[in-house]
């Protein structure tokens, strides 16, 4: 089965597009040793309505040594019929690609990964070969930067975020094991974007906290398995509701 289709079936069996986003913070958990249970409590209570899950390594990363623990330690805990989308957003050539590749397919075994796409074709190629495995290009990212590299027109008319798009063509062509999608935040999906956007999986940021609106997606119809994310709306919005109750909360305004 390909990471498409697994993510797919994943939509239909909650009949919803919610990615729960995983971005710990000791200094709102009572410091790193509360994280561990945190994490428990928030995978636990929110599985039921969640397409996927999408740890950000950045979060454990900050943590040291022990944060990279606690992440290892909750992959191996997750449940198995949630596909779980690492954010590393990597980047890199050659061999350090190849072992970014090992490490977060072969000995975390998660079923997708971020990829920064701007090193070009042959820094995204060890990622490639993976069956079952997906990965996300970085195309349109949900901060004002973007308009920097990703949303600049070229002179023959495309944005550059459609050479990335090219990557993920000539991956499929070659018939790469791998499936490619694209990040594509909702603070910058303008009809313009959307339009140009291929019917590929897409990680949506953006909704939430970061204020991006849904009626931009609902105009553009697709087949693709997308999944829109939300985090702190989650696990740090400051109400009395549980983890549970903004899931399907969430769950709800994101139904297939």
């Amino acid at each position: 089965m390909t990471y498409s289709e697994r993510l797919a079936q994943r939509i239909q069996s909650v009949g919803s597009r919610l990615c729960v986003g995983i971005d710990p913070r000791p200094e709102l958990s009572s410091g790193i040793d509360a994280v561990p249970e945190f994490l428990n409590r928030l995978v636990g209570e929110t599985a039921e309505y969640a397409a996927a899950f999408k740890p950000n390594m950045a979060y454990f990363e900050a943590m040291g040594l022990r944060g990279i623990e606690i992440l290892q330690e909750m992959l191996a805990s997750m449940p198995e019929n949630v596909p779980i989308i690492l954010d590393a957003k990597r980047s890199d050539i050659g061999e350090t690609q190849k072992y970014y590749a090992k490490s977060y397919f072969e000995n975390w075994n998660v079923d997708a990964v971020t990829l920064n796409p701007f090193l070009g074709y042959d820094s995204i190629e060890p990622f490639l070969d993976w069956k079952g495995k997906g990965v996300y290009l970085l195309a349109v990212t949900s901060n004002l930067g973007s308009a920097d590299f990703q949303r600049q027109k070229l002179s023959d008319g495309r944005f550059v975020f459609e050479l990335v798009q090219e990557l993920g063509k000539r991956a499929a062509l070659e018939s790469c094991a791998t499936d490619v999608g694209y990040v594509v935040g909702l603070t910058n999906a303008s009809e313009e974007v959307l339009e140009r956007i291929v019917d590929s999986p897409l990680l949506i940021p953006g909704l939430g906290a970061q204020g991006g609106d849904l009626a931009s997606l609902q105009k553009h119809p697709r087949t693709a398995p997308d999944v829109v994310n939300v985090s702190r709306a989650i696990s740090y919005a400051e109400d009395d509701k549980s983890f549970a109750q903004k899931a399907k909360a969430w769950s709800e305004q994101l139904a297939v």
